[in-house]
């Protein structure tokens, strides 16, 4: 039972894309419930349990500020007792930093749930926050989507909730550290140590995804050492994870910008981990 009926809960922060990834989940022939109270989340699960009819043997519900706060908090043991009951139940938590929210309530002109006439926009957003913290410290798969547009959050959606049950999922994105570290991220690897491309000034406009900086970068001893060791170390730990019963997996390397070794380094991984079975995904922030 536990394999064949799913209930993903889509929860996080107003403005972060939860609408968008309830629709993208419904293109994935989800039956999705938008703005349920948590009370009613318990008898969801129970009619699910009972031999539901095949349309809703992949439910989505999205939770959010509007339930009680006595009832957000008490989310996380809501979910570990209808997964005491066998049900198949995750919980994707969508995150945004301030400043992106803000624009994107400027640019909507959508009014904030949680603003009222003592409550400017920023406290209403930092309110929920506080509000949400124990669903995001709960949550299987966490989803900052400050960097994300819309097309990029529905592949992440499709790819990391969409794909094999019972299969980790694992995102591999690259970054560049003078535009600040990625939030919610499983590892993180620094390879500013390697040769960089942007010194040379023939590959200065390419990506580590073209094929001159990836010749450069193949020929150089320290990636090939540092590729492999990477390989080496995700092949021992990723069946740690899987073992454990991870579903999600996000592993992040950086380099100076997040142009050029970091984006050569996640094409890298995900060509191997791809070869070996895996269910992989890759991300490039400073490209998007």
């Amino acid at each position: 039972m536990a394999n064949e009926i799913k209930l993903q809960i889509v929860t996080g922060l107003s403005g972060s894309g939860k609408t968008i990834a309830l629709h993208t989940l419904e293109d994935l022939g989800y039956y999705c419930i938008d703005n349920l109270p948590v009370s009613l989340l318990v008898s969801v699960s129970d009619y699910l349990n009972d031999e539901p009819e095949e349309t809703f043997k992949k439910t989505a519900v999205g939770i959010d500020a509007r339930s009680q706060p006595s009832q957000i908090s008490n989310l996380p043991e809501v979910v570990k007792s209808i997964r005491q009951r066998g049900l198949d139940c995750n919980m994707l938590f969508l995150d945004a930093q301030l400043d992106t929210l803000i624009k994107r309530f400027s640019e909507t002109r959508r009014k904030h749930p949680l603003t009222n006439q003592q409550r400017s926009l920023s406290e209403a957003i930092q309110h929920e926050r506080d509000l949400l913290q124990p669903l995001n410290e709960a949550a299987d798969l966490r989803i900052d989507t400050t960097h994300t547009n819309v097309h990029e959050l529905r592949d992440l959606v499709r790819n990391r909730i969409g794909g094999e049950s019972g299969q980790v999922s694992i995102l591999f994105e690259s970054f560049g550290f003078k535009h600040g570290l990625p939030r919610d991220v499983d590892y993180l690897f620094d390879v500013r140590c390697l040769p960089n491309p942007y010194w040379q000034t023939e590959l200065r406009s390419y990506t580590g995804m073209d094929r001159p900086v990836a010749d450069f970068l193949h020929e150089q001893e320290e990636t090939k050492k540092m590729v492999a060791d990477l390989i080496d170390f995700l092949s021992r730990w990723i069946p740690a994870f899987e073992a454990d019963g991870r579903s999600y997996l996000t592993i992040a390397i950086g380099c100076t910008g997040g142009q050029h070794r970091s984006v050569y380094v996640v094409e890298c991984l995900v060509k191997h981990f791809k070869a070996a079975g895996l269910q992989v995904m890759s991300r490039h922030r400073e490209l998007s």
